[in-house]
């Protein structure tokens, strides 16, 4: 038979369109199989995908082929998460509706993914700038606010000038805003904000119950974001009387308070009436809130004049306003034990403060004049009234029980985690489904009226105001309770609301109720989830808690969302992360072009483990090419030897074919437990390489002969369904040059025989003084004794011996023999 040439856009073509017309990738609820659900992170549509997505559509997609040849009802969805700034932007600057950006983008983006031969169920497909979806917003949203979970407060707010929105806390890095990088500032607004908090315990909880699935670097930035932490509430006292509460998780140091810290916010400041001081406050309160709180950033204040009262020892202390203290957290002031806090200890010097110890260090007494920083550690306590002598330890329960029972204090827990501020003064995003009547008030819009729709005629005025807010056929409405003049909200939704249920709406896109309740009860929860570690606080944390709430009215039964996740690293060219801006981008259409979509698949696959950083390398994609081609051509040269009705049933091999029967196996066994226990993609990959170099080893006459046909046949069925999740368009390709039927997908993966893969013969190194000088095939359990007679009595052993002392042997059975000769 004439070789054929490997032509990968003529064979990935052929097949991508054979799976759309016959939609194999279709899935359905089916009581009698076990279900699995694997998602990745949904793409914004930018309008062309980049070599991150690549990487992460490729692990996903290997992963739902593999399970579904291992028998699984695999659901496998792809949508788009289509609301947000870039589409807005775009629309400003180019005077381009966003709508119509965004689903040319989808388009776009949609046959790019499509050439790649991800195996996506399309009919799932959903996109949430469409009224299909986001109404399902708006109803949650509904259901929240009647439950007191959805509120509008006045807050001060991050604000981004460039964006014109406000950013939550976890959208500030660094000072600046996570998508322009503009610096952020703070401004006063009002707002409306889930009620996170309600859930902060739940969701610390339930890091525990995820602790098999989830990276631990990902549970513990969300226990630290979620900051439980329990201590006491005191009741200090102003001159004037008034009460002035503080939290501490730190009684034992209350003996030591030289000074307290008010927020600029806090409404006591009213009273303070110095110019100085007033312009302090204002301008603290202009800092974004990011800045405020870094550990970077230096600690200001300035003494209010005002003075506090301690109720442990009554003396009186003087009270600053502080830019690092936060109204959100606690009671807005804090109190400050300079000896006992590094961060006191510095503010204390910085305006000379005086300094009380009232730890001390038992087996070096400490000294506040030469004291070069806060003491933290464990000590005995002193200056402490009736507690002096009591390790701090344990004075931090005696001294809670005291105040207690006096009644100044009580015992509380305390979370770092603030609410979760969905609103944004943006147009391309879910209206908040809220109309504002002089009478009754803020009114959610009743479910019949829903959705809320997203007006899709606008003008932008060629700025970045929401052109709502100067639309008076979207603004003017009627009150839903008592039919009076009202006006809507103009603000939308954060789009990270939008990508925090999707993964639930695509067990049942076209539903017309927010779920089909058989699907998502049979699909849901997500049995493995893909996407970067950017979003371990973000998107992970918000998508937990809507799940919760989800599950609290009754429309879902998890309550957590994902079973499983993993964090694929980044895709780096020249030591950075591809990016426009830095001009190491890579087309993926580009290198398809060249190359094939399968290869550019086997090199994401085979160039890092999944959860590292990819350096890319057109070597190491031209290597992968090579790969496939050997593959190809050995498949081609041995065809005619195929037969699928092999079988082993008294047949004794030996010499080269049942070592390579054995390796076979032994590569089904590595790459089934690569794949499905230590998602080592690469290593897998790997090892199937090895066993294609052995091949090409294979005397061609042993190949032809009776039993090197039950070999080559075993090999090449094994083979390719092992290639099938990996390069799928070739692995069908080839399947259907051996003469078979179907498509790989539909096929069972491939099994091992357990007694094929323990080696009779193993490799063992010789060693002198740590060097690798000759190496021996051995028995597999060849023991400790004759491996040392072997080792000594060979050859290159001895010459680097000869004349020496042998001191000792050190035996390593399987594996090394290392003599030690001085």
């Amino acid at each position: 038979m004439a070789e054929r040439e490997y032509n990968f856009t003529e064979i990935e073509k052929k097949w991508q369109k054979q799976w759309d017309s016959e939609e194999v990738f279709t899935s359905e609820v089916d009581d009698d199989r076990e279900k699995y659900y694997l998602l990745e992170m949904f793409p914004y549509p930018s309008g062309r995908i980049h070599m991150g997505h690549v990487r992460n559509y490729t692990i996903g997609d290997l992963m739902a082929r593999y399970w579904r040849m291992r028998g699984y009802n695999v659901l496998h969805p792809m949508g788009w998460d289509s609301f947000g700034l870039p589409a807005e932007n775009a629309a400003i600057k180019n005077n381009i509706p966003p709508k119509k950006w965004t689903e040319e983008n989808i388009e776009h983006m949609r046959e790019q993914f499509k050439k790649l031969g991800f195996s996506y169920d399309w009919n799932r497909e959903i996109a949430t700038h469409t009224k299909e979806y986001y109404r399902w917003n708006q109803y949650v949203f509904g259901k929240m606010f009647e439950k007191g979970l959805a509120y509008k407060k006045k807050a001060p707010v991050n604000w981004c000038e460039t964006c014109n929105t406000v950013l939550a806390n976890e959208q500030v890095e660094n000072g600046l805003c996570w998508r322009c990088e503009t610096q952020v500032n703070q401004k006063e607004l009002s707002q409306w904000f889930y009620k996170i908090t309600d859930y902060a315990d739940d969701l610390l909880k339930g890091t525990e119950t995820l602790k098999e699935g989830w990276p631990e670097r990902v549970l513990t930035m969300q226990k630290n974001w979620i900051g439980r932490s329990t201590g006491l509430e005191i009741i200090f006292k102003l001159e004037t009387g008034e009460d002035f509460p503080i939290f501490t998780t730190r009684p034992d140091t209350v003996y030591g308070v030289t000074f307290m810290v008010i927020a600029p916010e806090h409404p006591f400041l009213d009273r303070v009436t110095d110019p100085k001081v007033r312009e302090y406050i204002e301008n603290a309160r202009a800092q974004s809130l990011v800045d405020r709180v870094s550990e970077e950033k230096e600690k200001e204040g300035m003494d209010t004049g005002l003075k506090v009262i301690n109720p442990f020892n009554g003396e009186r202390v003087p009270l600053y306003v502080g830019n690092f203290v936060l109204m959100e957290y606690g009671t807005g002031a804090i109190m400050a034990v300079p000896a006992h806090d590094t961060r006191d200890f510095a503010f204390a010097k910085k305006y000379g403060i005086p300094i009380k110890i009232v730890i001390d260090n038992p087996d070096e007494p400490l000294d506040v004049a030469t004291m070069p920083d806060a003491y933290v550690e464990k000590g005995v306590c002193v200056n402490s009234g009736p507690f002096d002598g009591v390790d701090n330890v344990t004075a931090m329960e005696k001294i809670s029980d005291h105040a207690e029972k006096e009644g100044f204090a009580r015992r509380k827990v305390q979370y770092r985690i603030r609410d979760w501020l969905i609103s944004r003064q943006r147009y391309w995003g879910c209206p908040i489904p809220v109309v504002y009547c002089e009478k009754c008030g803020a009114m959610p819009v009743p479910e019949d009226q829903l959705p809320v729709e997203l007006p899709t005629e606008v003008d932008f005025h060629g700025d970045s105001r929401s052109p709502m807010v100067t639309m008076d056929e979207f603004i003017n409405t009627t009150c839903p309770k008592c039919g009076g003049a009202a006006t809507r909200e103009t603000d939308t939704m954060d789009t990270f609301v939008d990508s925090s249920w999707y993964f639930a709406k695509f067990t049942s896109p076209k539903s017309k109720e927010i779920f089909d309740f058989d699907e998502v009860d049979y699909w849901m929860p997500v049995d493995q989830y893909i996407g970067g570690i950017e979003h371990a606080v973000l998107h992970l944390l918000y998508a937990r808690f809507y799940t919760r709430v989800l599950n609290d009215l009754g429309l879902v039964k998890c309550r957590e969302p994902f079973k499983k996740l993993l964090t694929q690293g980044m895709v780096i060219k020249d030591g950075a992360k591809m990016s426009k801006s830095k001009g190491n981008v890579v087309d993926p259409d580009e290198i398809i072009s060249m190359y094939g979509a399968d290869t550019v698949r086997l090199f994401m696959l085979f160039a890092s483990p999944p959860d590292k950083d990819l350096d890319w390398s057109e070597k190491g994609v031209e290597g992968c090419f090579r790969f496939v081609n050997r593959v190809w051509r050995i498949l081609q040269k041995y065809s005619e030897l195929y037969t699928p009705s092999y079988s082993f049933d008294g047949v004794t091999l030996e010499g080269d074919l049942k070592k390579l029967r054995s390796e076979l196996h032994r590569t089904v066994m590595v790459v089934t437990r690569d794949i499905a226990e230590r998602m080592q993609y690469n290593t897998a990959i790997a090892r199937m390489m090895e066993l294609v170099n052995a091949l090409y080893q294979l005397d061609e006459k042993l190949a032809q002969s009776e039993k090197g046909r039950l070999v080559i046949s075993e090999l090449f069925e094994k083979l390719v369904l092992m290639l099938a999740p990996f390069v799928p368009h070739v692995a069908d390709e080839m399947w259907e040059m051996l003469g078979n039927s179907g498509m790989l997908i539909d096929h069972t993966w491939p099994d091992y025989l357990e007694e094929l893969t323990v080696k009779d013969e193993i490799e063992v190194v010789f060693q002198v003084n740590g060097k690798i000088r000759s190496k021996a095939m051995v028995a597999a359990d060849m023991g400790k004794d004759d491996l040392e007679k072997m080792a000594l009595a060979d050859e290159r052993v001895k010459d680097f011996t000869d004349g020496k002392d042998i001191k000792k042997v050190i035996v390593v059975p399987g594996k090394l023999v290392n003599v030690v000769a001085v």
